[in-house]
């Protein structure tokens, strides 16, 4: 991270298209050194919030501020040396290796000399677990090779904020974990990390703060055990869940149940 930190905080940001709410009212402020978890269900807002925080999109009302100023006044430029986005889906046809994939992330670093820039591609696939792939034509990889190269490009870009779209979504258990434990190593470094997960214990496991929105709005926001009751998770995703201590370490293990499952002994 190079020593730098950044403050990106929402102030009761909004956005509505035709006249439906996506995101409404959420006020956030991400501090160096955390990672946040956004989870919800299906059509929650997790995504546009993460777009809006990116500065990828303008707010119906509210702002977001970096470091004090509004995302908006940045040049794309400086923006990217500051915030660095993994969106939930990137569409690469073109016939570029792994290698070509992450030294796009370092397409904002002009006083690279070409040695810096390998040395910093090979670290980065190596953080994914990916260095094996470096070689390899982007579109012939699987889907979860993919998400490692392109989370491998996020990590080149240096930044001391990064923004995660679903980092897990089309990845092993191993990889999952992996993922989260270097997310985890970037916060204890100084790096700000938002991540957008579906699995409920991932978040419970690995995050500092949790976010929960339903609806566009954000109902909760704490730790893993001040967010994840029972009554709140089972209200939300509307379904029964139980809500226990993981048996290895003191964080929440959150279990669905439905009809079947309560009637098996």
């Amino acid at each position: 991270m190079g020593g730098v930190t950044a403050l990106l905080v929402a102030e009761r940001v909004s956005l509505a298209i035709r006249a439906k709410w996506l995101v409404r009212e959420v006020s956030l402020a991400v501090q160096p050194g955390e990672v946040i978890a956004l989870v919800g269900p299906n059509g929650a807002g997790k995504s546009t919030l993460l777009r809006l925080l990116a500065g990828d999109a303008g707010p119906t009302s509210g702002r977001v501020l970096l470091d004090g100023r509004p995302v908006d006044v940045y040049h794309p430029r400086d923006l990217a040396l500051r915030r660095a986005v993994l969106p939930q889906q990137t569409v690469l046809q073109f016939a570029f290796t792994a290698r070509e994939v992450v030294e796009m992330g370092r397409g904002t670093h002009r006083r690279d000399d070409a040695d810096r820039t390998q040395q910093i591609v090979a670290r980065s696939l190596r953080q994914t677990d990916a260095l094996d792939l470096i070689d390899r034509i982007y579109p012939s990889l699987s889907g979860g090779e993919q998400a490692r190269v392109t989370l491998a490009r996020v990590l080149a870009q240096e930044t001391p904020i990064l923004l995660l779209d679903e980092p897990t979504a089309s990845l092993d258990l191993h990889h999952q974990q992996h993922v989260m434990d270097v997310a985890c190593g970037l916060a204890a470094e100084g790096a700000s990390v938002v991540a957008v997960l579906h699995d409920l214990n991932l978040a419970a496991g690995y995050a500092d703060r949790i976010g929960i929105l339903r609806a566009g709005e954000l109902v909760a926001l704490g730790t893993p055990w001040e967010t994840f009751t029972e009554a709140m998770l089972s209200d939300v995703f509307a379904c029964p869940i139980t809500v226990t201590t993981h048996p290895t370490w003191n964080r929440p293990l959150v279990i669905p149940t439905s009809a079947r499952t309560a009637t098996v002994p």
